[in-house]
């Protein structure tokens, strides 16, 4: 039958009720119209697609449940958007969504969610081939939870393709449990407010999480593994950042760029070589340019990151219990970043534990506590767990090397030798910078992605 349509009571009690409106469930094969039967359905009616390819783009201007059984597929056909929503508290579940239009400009999308869509549940689908995966258009209180999200791979340009998820002026949106691959950045958020991405894991993209203008909100438990650069915040104030995970991500773990009053807690950001990991090989050097000053050409994607996090005018922030290990240098500090507390984080196997581009002393304690530092080689003689001499992680040959890098040469020379000692006996000589008055002997525990998906 090529189109069924069943009436289910939906409560008995109500049934007599005047004014009472019976759901409906319309089940639909691809031999009829898709929008025929959408255009057909009433609010809090039910449909459900049969297995088989369907043909987009459709518009859901009701308040429906538009459900997939296994097999079902919508497609695009490489035009608009396949899915428009314009209707609130519509849910979309259980569909493999496909082949968008590729226009920048009109934000062609498998799922785009109008202003007036909100409360939207977009659930456990498969987004596949489409320029944006879903686009949250101002759809305030809607959720995206449980889907696949793969975009655009191979041929062109990384930048002219679209994000996982993209989010505009929508507060009170949730992104949670979710899988990213391919595409230009994971989720990706502007000019919005009290939204929470959690949760969700990225591959293959350039930002896994990609933060502009959203303030009050939360980013917390998500997995970044091989991409360009883990979590970008910028233009932000107020938010959560709370155990996530950089794994091997290319450039940057975390990048801070006037993001203020956040909490940045328990998050891991590694290092070390690749294995068995789908890695964004496809970008060029000049990607992070346009978005970060002072950025430099992308090392090998298998060395892991250059900077484990970066701090560009970025001020009171709390940094605590992270762990920053194995990039090539643990945290680039410049640009007028203050009143930040940096205080319990653990900083392993790094080349160069800190860059701090100033003159000014910063002391990174708090309370009597600081940081865990690997190359710290102090005693803690009284057994308190902190060491019994301040911990400096740059000296005046860092200073030289920074502004002078054809200096390295003499790096192991007898002259720089006598400099660092004399630093050492001298304790005036040092130049201003990031001092840690109370460095901790033993580190904190070790983030870890299950205590992150707690």
């Amino acid at each position: 039958m090529p189109f069924l349509l069943r009436i289910i009571p939906a409560a008995f009690i109500a049934a007599g009720a005047p004014g009472f409106a019976v759901a409906a469930e319309l089940a639909a094969d691809p031999s009829r119209s898709l929008q025929a039967v959408l255009d057909g359905a009433q609010d809090g009616d039910v449909v459900k697609l049969e297995p088989g390819n369907y043909q987009g783009t459709i518009r859901v201007d009701r308040r429906i449940v538009l459900a997939g059984r296994p097999g079902a597929v919508l497609s695009g056909g490489g035009t608009g958007n396949v899915i428009t929503v314009s209707a609130p508290e519509v849910t979309i579940r259980g569909i493999t969504i496909r082949e968008s239009g590729r226009d920048l400009q009109a934000m062609n999308s498998g799922i785009f969610l109008e202003r007036t869509a909100q409360r939207a549940v977009i659930e456990n689908n498969r987004l596949e081939e489409n320029l944006f995966g879903i686009y949250v258009h101002g759809a305030a209180g809607s959720r995206v939870e449980r889907n696949v999200i793969e975009g655009l791979r191979g041929g062109g340009r990384r930048s002219e393709t679209g994000n996982g998820v993209s989010l505009w002026n929508a507060p009170d949106v949730i992104i949670a449990d979710n899988t990213f691959r391919f595409g230009r950045d994971g989720i990706f958020t502007i000019s919005s407010r009290k939204d929470r991405f959690i949760n969700n894991r990225f591959e293959g993209v350039r930002f896994a999480v990609h933060y502009m203008y959203t303030n009050d909100s939360e980013v917390s438990g998500n997995v970044s593994v091989g991409n360009t650069v883990g979590y970008a915040i910028m233009y932000s104030n107020r938010l959560v950042i709370r155990n996530n995970i950089s794994d091997r991500d290319r450039d940057y773990g975390i990048l801070f760029n006037y993001a203020n009053y956040a909490e940045i807690d328990g998050n891991r950001v590694a290092g070390g070589p690749l294995d068995n990991i789908a890695v964004n090989r496809e970008e060029g050097p000049d990607y992070v340019k346009e978005m970060v000053p002072e950025a430099r050409p992308a090392r090998d994607v298998r060395s892991g990151p250059e900077k484990c996090v970066f701090i560009y005018n970025t001020n009171h922030n709390k940094f605590r219990n992270n762990w920053f290990e194995h990039c090539g240098i643990g945290v680039h500090f410049t640009a007028g970043s203050e009143g930040n507390e940096i205080s319990g984080n653990a900083f392993v196997g790094n080349r160069n534990q800190v860059k701090y581009v100033g003159t000014r002393d910063l002391d990174w304690s708090k309370g009597g506590r600081g940081n865990y530092w690997s190359d710290n080689p102090a005693f803690d003689l009284n057994g308190d767990g902190l060491a019994d001499t301040a911990y400096r992680p740059n000296d005046l040959v860092d200073r030289v090397l920074w502004t002078a890098p054809a200096a390295k040469v003499l790096i192991n020379s007898p002259a720089v030798q006598v400099l660092r000692w004399a630093q050492a006996q001298f304790p005036a000589l040092y130049p201003g910078g990031v001092v840690d008055s109370h460095p901790l002997i033993a580190p904190p525990p070790k983030p870890s992605p299950e205590r992150s998906r707690r």
